[in-house]
């Protein structure tokens, strides 16, 4: 950076570190329902992909990729991990961060609704994950038959 870029960083870090102390010294109200229902579907939704994803992909194709490329590298079907992607992809697609203070942020509640959005949507994610299994069924008897 030159030195006027520097400057003007270092000015707009001193701004901002003005405000957060500030702010540190505010009572903040606890974060409303409709913000917690944010907070709970922002978290959510990114879920609700990374267990579909996660659970047709290793119904689908888990015992291929344990039998080949586990063997060969010691790993399990586990060791992939695509919540990342989802959660990339979902911002993506403009789901917005809800509106909060990073005290509110920090909240129990907030965080409660946090992790329970993520549990709630990587359990609908996988449950609906599972859809592969209605095929395997129609294979196994076509074997059968023959």
């Amino acid at each position: 950076l030159h030195s006027t870029e520097r400057s003007c960083l270092l000015r707009e870090l001193h701004r901002f570190e003005s405000i957060a102390i500030a702010q540190e010294k505010l009572e903040v109200p606890p974060p409303t329902p409709g913000q917690l229902r944010h907070v709970f579907f922002h978290n959510a939704l990114p879920f609700v992909g990374f267990g579909f994803l996660d659970n047709a992909i290793m119904i689908a194709a888990g015992t291929q990729i344990e039998m080949s490329i586990g063997v060969v590298l010691g790993i399990s079907t586990m060791a992939g991990n695509l919540a990342g992607y989802v959660e990339a992809l979902a911002s993506r697609l403009g789901l917005s961060i809800p509106d909060l203070t990073p005290k509110q942020a920090d909240m129990w509640q907030t965080r409660l609704s946090a992790h329970l959005g993520k549990a709630v949507g990587v359990t609908i994610g996988c449950i609906l994950g599972m859809f592969p299994l209605l095929f395997f069924g129609e294979e196994e008897e076509k074997l059968e038959e023959k």
